[in-house]
C-alpha cells in the first residue's frame, strides 16, 4: 500500500490550497479515506473523511464550511480543497486509508502566513 500526498505549500491567510493523495496497493473505491493534520507540539487530529463511493463525508467542526473532501475512484485519488485558510490551519496534513490496520501517507506541509 502506498499513499502519496501533494499540494501543500505556503499560502496567505484567506487563500486556498488543494491537497491530493494518490493511493495504490488496495481496492481504493471500497474504503473510507481520511485527512488528518498535526501542528507542531499538538496531537494529530482528524480533519475529514469520505466513504468509498464518495457519498458520505464528515468534517471536524473547525473546518466545516471551509474545507471539502472529495475523491476520484477512477484515479485512486482523494482530495482536500481548503479555502479561507487561517494561520491556525498550519500543519502537516496526512491522508489515511481505512484498509486493514490502516495506512498513512508521508504528509505534506501547509503553512498559512502573511
Amino acid at each position: 500500500v502506498q499513499l502519496v500526498e501533494s499540494g501543500g505549500g505556503l499560502v496567505q491567510p484567506g487563500g486556498s490550497l488543494r491537497l491530493s493523495c494518490a493511493a495504490s496497493g488496495f481496492t481504493f473505491s471500497n474504503y473510507y479515506m481520511r485527512w488528518y493534520r498535526q501542528a507542531p507540539g499538538k496531537e494529530r487530529e482528524l480533519v475529514a473523511r469520505i466513504s468509498g463511493p464518495g457519498r458520505i463525508t464528515n468534517y471536524a467542526d473547525f473546518v466545516k464550511g471551509r474545507f471539502t473532501i472529495s475523491r476520484d475512484n477512477a484515479k485512486n485519488t482523494v482530495y482536500l480543497q481548503m479555502n479561507s485558510l487561517k494561520p491556525e490551519d498550519t500543519a502537516v496534513y496526512y491522508c489515511y486509508a481505512n484498509f486493514g490496520n490502516g495506512y498513512w501517507g508521508q504528509g505534506t506541509q501547509v503553512t498559512v502566513s502573511s
